[in-house]
């Protein structure tokens, strides 16, 4: 099976719900955390040239959602990475690498069947 990384923050729901199937589901993988591990610029380019700015710019989020008007109406490819390369709360969790294919967000019928065998 390919190498597998899943992106996020450890203490996001989300995440936790993600790492819980993942190990259920005996899938090894490892685990990136943006605050713990740092995220480069280049990831955050290749990423979303995979899943598009607009879908892994969180927009719902708190951090997103306290930036000045301005900030939020005029964002762009580049003001998106930056964005999220300031502050990685910002990036849609989790984000899940498997050899080269990305998906973004968790459901278990979805990991089912990027998973199934």
């Amino acid at each position: 099976m390919a190498n597998i990384t899943l992106y996020g923050i450890k203490n996001c729901d989300t995440i936790k719900k993600a790492k819980k199937w993942l190990e259920s589901n005996n899938i090894e993988y490892t685990f990136h955390d943006y605050r713990v591990d740092g995220i480069e610029k280049q990831w955050l380019i290749d990423t979303e040239k995979q899943l598009g700015w607009e879908q892994l710019l969180n927009k719902r989020g708190t951090t997103f959602r306290q930036l000045p008007d301005d900030a939020k109406d005029n964002v762009n490819l580049g003001s998106a990475i930056d964005l999220m390369l300031e502050q990685p709360a910002m990036i849609k969790r989790p984000v899940l690498i498997s050899g080269d294919n990305y998906h973004l967000g968790f459901k278990p019928d979805q990991y089912a069947e990027i998973f199934q065998s």
